[in-house]
């Protein structure tokens, strides 16, 4: 990949496993120096050392993205290390409960929303005012879903906050465009891995078909017949982060192998 995101600093929420970890690497092979956070520390330590293999600097953070101190102190961190940022990805999230809603208890109704929605806006506010004081600009990233276009049955949470990111982003799109920062989110589609089985696996049983069944619900309407892969996903991610997507913002991209095209 040809090193777009040189001199570039890139925080990556999440960055331990899966999509995050995906976007984290992708980010390191186009030359940026990444800082990835999550709440478990034996994987941020091993993504971390993977990273650092790729020839850049990476710091691996503890941080619980529905937590305001935690965010706060994960920013400070960040900023007291490289001075500056200038890329912030917010892809940590959780798939929430599984059931109709009236079965869905307040805690995990709250848990879903402090996650993938409140933990968007934590993650994003620290670094915006250093991006904006240093006039250059930056990228901020949120990963919403196809689920926050065309909603799933048994998924209210999970579709309320990613619905919540697509609101979000347009209106700091908006906010931040004076000051060159561009605000953007990524709609991937069933993301092919560990988290989409396990998906798969809960909602055969909410619904009572075989687990067969279930992923071709995910797979079959999509245009390529297939799950997205992660490197998908982080390929948008850099393109989004990159100098080549300098007239874009506001925007709410779908990586889903032809799912959603809206």
């Amino acid at each position: 990949m040809t090193l777009v995101l040189g001199e570039k600093v890139a925080v990556v929420t999440g960055g331990n496993q899966g999509i995050g970890l995906a976007i984290a690497q992708a980010m390191a092979k186009a030359g940026a120096a990444v800082a990835i956070c999550a709440r478990t520390e034996d994987s941020l330590v091993r993504a971390a050392a993977g990273i650092r293999n790729l020839g850049v600097d990476c710091m691996a953070l503890r941080c619980d993205v529905a937590d305001p101190a935690s965010t706060d102190a994960m920013a400070a961190a960040v900023l007291d290390h490289y001075g500056k940022v200038d890329v912030v990805v917010a892809n940590a999230g959780i798939a929430g409960a599984i059931r109709p809603m009236h079965e869905i208890t307040y805690a995990e109704w709250r848990e879903c929303l402090g996650i993938d929605l409140d933990g968007v806006y934590l993650t994003f506010r620290k670094f915006i005012p250093t991006i904006i004081r240093s006039g250059q600009g930056g990228s901020l990233i949120a990963l919403s879903s196809m689920t926050g276009k065309r909603p799933l049955p048994e998924r209210t949470p999970y579709g309320a906050a990613k619905m919540g990111v697509i609101g979000l982003v347009r209106s700091l799109a908006l906010e931040l465009g004076p000051n060159k920062i561009r605000v953007n989110s990524v709609c991937p589609g069933a993301v092919a891995g560990p988290r989409l089985e396990r998906i798969v696996k809960q909602q055969a049983a909410a619904l009572g078909i075989t687990e067969a069944e279930s992923m071709r619900q995910f797979s079959d309407p999509s245009a390529l017949k297939r799950p997205t892969m992660p490197e998908e996903v982080a390929a948008a991610c850099v393109f989004l982060a990159s100098d080549a997507s300098s007239g874009i913002t506001g925007e709410d991209m779908n990586v889903s192998a032809g799912l959603v095209m809206y």
